[in-house]
């Protein structure tokens, strides 16, 4: 068993080095990028950092500019984040999110999310998809927040949780289920 496991890691390590000759043969030259892609990251409260397709993780705290992948650890501050965001303290996506937060506060303030988070307080500022926590906030919200306090600017979806607020609603205030049905034409 261990000899099967040894080649078939010989064996991927070689597709691995004759895929990237037969790219370097076929592809032109390219002049160096100034970003370039890094399969790890360790950030300690850095402010210039490559993208990362791959894992980041951010021992405390780590600056970015994109994740593809995952990023992990205690407070991470990302521009375009692609995949699990996950840290202890803070997840923070400035301009686009596509994937999950998983946090105590969980932040695309400015951001457009498409995904979950997942945490005590979340705020994005546009969402196709889904909050679960105590507080959940949103301006446009296509999906559902589930919390104890739930407020959305406007909504198409519905709320669950003890104080629901929809702000340009018909009903905007609910306790336990609120429903919008607000069309939001920036999506």
């Amino acid at each position: 068993m261990k000899k099967f496991l040894l080649v078939c890691v010989a064996a991927f390590a070689v597709m691995g080095v004759m895929a990237q000759e037969a790219q370097d043969e076929v592809a032109p030259a390219q002049a160096p990028s100034e970003k370039t892609s890094w399969p790890l990251w360790l950030s300690f409260n850095t402010s210039d950092a490559p993208d990362i397709t791959g894992l980041h993780l951010t021992l405390p705290y780590g600056t970015v500019d994109s994740v593809t992948g995952f990023d992990i650890g205690i407070y991470s501050h990302v521009r375009y984040m692609e995949g699990l965001q996950t840290n202890l303290l803070r997840n923070d996506a400035i301009d686009q999110l596509a994937g999950i937060q998983v946090g105590i506060y969980n932040t695309a303030g400015r951001a457009d999310l498409f995904g979950i988070q997942l945490g005590l307080f979340n705020e994005v500022q546009t969402i196709r998809g889904a909050q679960g926590g105590i507080v959940n906030v949103a301006n446009a919200v296509y999906g559902f927040q589930v919390g104890i306090v739930n407020r959305a600017e406007t909504m198409y979806g519905f709320q669950v949780g003890i104080v629901n607020i929809i702000r340009e609603s018909e009903l905007p205030f609910c306790p336990i289920v609120n429903i919008g049905l607000n069309e939001y034409t920036r999506f």
